[in-house]
């Protein structure tokens, strides 16, 4: 009880900020009437005030890095305090990044004081570009962006009639005052509140390790069973190694006495010894009493295999691939697909692939590690069947291995999609057989 008191006005506040956070206003006035009527002190939450001082501090950042045309300290703000979903769907923040991006790339242009500094403008022109090429292509189709597509290209934007209104006096501050307004409701809106960051921490952020610690548990067993197999047959061989070579002890030995071996001596001891070989590939009709069998068998058993050279794969730079599977079109994303599938089934088994397969899966490359998985999403909703079905494919080989399937089991909205996919497609289609093949293979973990 006692931990209770200490602790009961904090309790009360983070109770009081979720409320409001939910917009409960009557429950939130219940709960206010109920706590003073009962003497019970709710405290103006002082989180609250840190949160709102912290959004400040971060829309002030972002707009001191707009005035002063500080293109890499504003998107690095930008990247890490607007929400990935707010950044990736809302056609508002899409749109007014890409004036942002227009902005950041003309401010030489608009603000040189003194010499121009050429490479900074390329410097700013290359960003431009590659942004046009990435994150800006899904904007490509809208007639309001188009013309901005040629801006770098254009060898002076600035008497350009197409480009006119961004040299204008008034464009830069009514940009301003967009970011501004975004910024206010955006960071606000991205603020949590405490007891769903308690929440998290505490229980369900708990539930999902134990979750993946299960999943690493199951993989363990399941190669622990493995390992005793072979643990046991080496235990065998060699029980039986010894057995054969004190009956060849006492063979020596009778041999200094007088006695002869038999032929027929000589060969059940080899194919006691060589059984296993026997049972496999060498058949049995092999004469071990012909002089210099057996110790060359002997010999070759031991000798160390000849490692055929495996040759290395080339690296490749998955965030381009990535973003192409996102923004690319149909047959770009159904060849990248089909070459990522055939660089892991077509690899040579053991380290090659074990290699291709860790490489995918250190750079996520389907979004297993994350929340949103886009970029799997996107392609199994494809309007393209061919596009549908090679990601299938692609997910059926990676749930044809271990590892890969430790991979996809990390996020249980995959699993929900595969389910979905599943229940959409056609019974006949190849894209139904794949994702359903990938469903049955997961269910082994």
């Amino acid at each position: 009880m006692g931990d209770v008191l200490a602790y009961e006005a904090e309790l009360l506040g983070i109770v009081k900020e979720y409320l409001n956070f939910s917009e409960l206003e009557e429950t939130l006035k219940v709960f206010e009437k109920e706590c003073k009527s009962k003497g019970k002190l709710v405290p103006k939450i002082a989180g609250n005030v840190l949160r709102d001082s912290a959004t400040l501090l971060i829309q002030k950042d972002l707009i001191t890095a707009f005035e002063d045309g500080d293109l890499k300290v504003f998107f690095e703000l930008w990247e890490e305090h607007i929400p990935p979903a707010v950044r990736d769907n809302e056609p508002q923040a899409q749109k007014l990044e890409f004036y942002l991006r227009i902005h950041f790339t003309i401010f030489p242009l608009k603000h040189s004081i003194g010499k121009f500094d050429k490479s900074d403008f390329e410097d700013r022109i290359a960003h431009f570009r590659s942004y046009l090429e990435t994150r800006g292509a899904a904007l490509s189709q809208t007639t309001e962006f188009l013309p901005f597509y040629a801006l770098p290209f254009v060898p002076n934007p600035t008497v350009h009639p197409s480009f006119r209104e961004l040299f204008q006096d008034s464009w830069t501050p009514e940009l301003k005052i967009r970011l501004e307004k975004f910024l206010s409701l955006t960071l606000r809106a991205s603020s949590t509140p405490r007891l769903l960051t308690l929440y998290k921490e505490t229980g369900h952020g708990r539930k999902g390790k134990v979750n993946q610690l299960q999943q690493q548990l199951m993989e363990a067993e399941r190669k622990t069973v493995t390992y005793m197999k072979r643990f046991n047959k080496i235990q065998a061989d060699y029980h039986n190694l010894i057995g054969v070579t004190a009956e060849l002890v006492d063979s020596l030995e009778a041999t200094v006495n007088g006695k002869m071996i038999t032929p027929e001596y000589l060969q059940n001891v080899c194919v006691r010894l060589f059984s296993s070989q026997l049972r496999q590939s060498l058949g049995p009709s092999i004469d071990f009493t012909r002089p210099g069998t057996a110790s060359s068998m002997l010999r070759a058993s031991i000798a160390p295999p000849k490692g055929k050279e495996v040759p290395l794969l080339p690296s490749l730079d998955y965030e381009k691939l990535k973003t192409d599977l996102i923004y690319g079109s149909d047959r770009l994303k159904a060849a990248l697909l089909q070459a990522l599938r055939w660089r892991l089934t077509r690899s040579y088994p053991g380290e090659q692939r074990d290699t291709v397969l860790q490489a995918y899966i250190s750079n996520n490359l389907l979004d297993s590690h994350s929340n949103g998985q886009r970029n799997i999403r996107s392609l199994l909703r494809s309007t393209s069947e061919v596009v549908r079905q090679y990601a299938a494919r692609l997910i059926n080989a990676f749930a044809s291995l271990a590892d890969g399937r430790v991979y996809l089991s990390q996020n249980p909205n995959l699993l929900k999609l595969l389910e979905e996919t599943l229940k959409a497609e056609e019974k006949d289609s190849v894209t139904r057989e794949n994702v359903l093949g990938a469903l049955q293979k997961l269910s082994l973990r």
